[in-house]
């Protein structure tokens, strides 16, 4: 967080059109670093929003405060692709007094962008972190990357402790809003309930997300396992995705 405050930026959140991000870059300067409010970046608490709130929302909100004197504007997805807590969010910081741009990312712009890193081999931690990169800027074809087989799966949003992603053998697939994300897709309905057939999966949400509700549903419909968690993960959790994932496949 200290690097960022010596600086003007550009916060955003969600996955907003990229038309909205390059207009909002042209009008207050292109050479101006965009900065993901979703993340955990150690922000304080800033107390304008209940506990019982999505952690990722509370990033959002805890991080624009800790930024207020460096952020020129926010550019916020209130549309399908996020949640309606990420629109009140949106109302909350314009009543703050940020300069708030909302974006919406119609179906009509849906990009449908070939999926690499969801289903290549690798860290899955260091895949989602690089699948989170596009929705600033589209990376060309890695040609080093090939797809695998899967031998489990993680459905979600990336989380906002990424310990648990640590968990996973390298032969994990991504599913849920990352995976939407990747094609260039967010509120693709239908590829955020895809799952691989026959493949462990682990469905995590944040705790007091509204995702809960599909990802229970999801987990109960292909014998996964349902995970929530509220801000960092515990000893529990850990040890109960590392007992899912030894028990589907006992070779990890």
């Amino acid at each position: 967080m200290e690097n960022l405050k010596s600086k003007k930026l550009i916060g955003y959140y969600g996955f907003p059109g990229r038309s909205v991000l390059k207009s909002v870059r042209e009008r207050f300067g292109r050479d101006l670093e965009l900065v993901d409010l979703d993340v955990a970046r150690d922000a304080p608490d800033s107390r304008i929003i209940q506990s019982t709130t999505c952690r990722i929302i509370a990033n959002i909100v805890d991080n624009a405060m800790e930024l207020s004197n460096k952020l020129v504007a926010i550019v916020a997805d209130v549309g399908e692709g996020k949640c309606d807590r990420g629109r009140y969010a949106a109302f909350l910081l314009k009543e703050e007094g940020f300069n708030v741009i909302e974006s919406r990312f119609l179906p009509e712009q849906f990009e449908k962008r070939p999926l690499v890193y969801s289903t290549a081999e690798g860290s899955l931690a260091e895949r989602v972190d690089r699948i989170m990169e596009m929705v600033v800027q589209p990376p060309p074809p890695d040609n080093h990357k090939r797809a695998c087989e899967p031998t489990h799966g993680f459905w979600g949003v990336p989380p906002h402790d990424f310990r648990i992603l640590d968990i996973f053998p390298p032969t994990t697939h991504i599913y849920g809003w990352t995976r939407c994300v990747e094609a260039g897709s967010p509120g693709d309905l239908e590829m955020e309930c895809y799952v691989g057939e026959n493949v462990p999966t682990v469905f995590f949400t944040q705790s007091f997300c509204a995702k809960q509700d599909l990802a229970h549903h999801l987990a109960e419909k292909y014998d996964g396992l349902f995970i929530d968690c509220h801000r960092d993960v515990n000893n529990s959790i850990l040890s109960k995705v590392e007992a899912f994932i030894k028990l589907s496949y006992p070779g990890q």
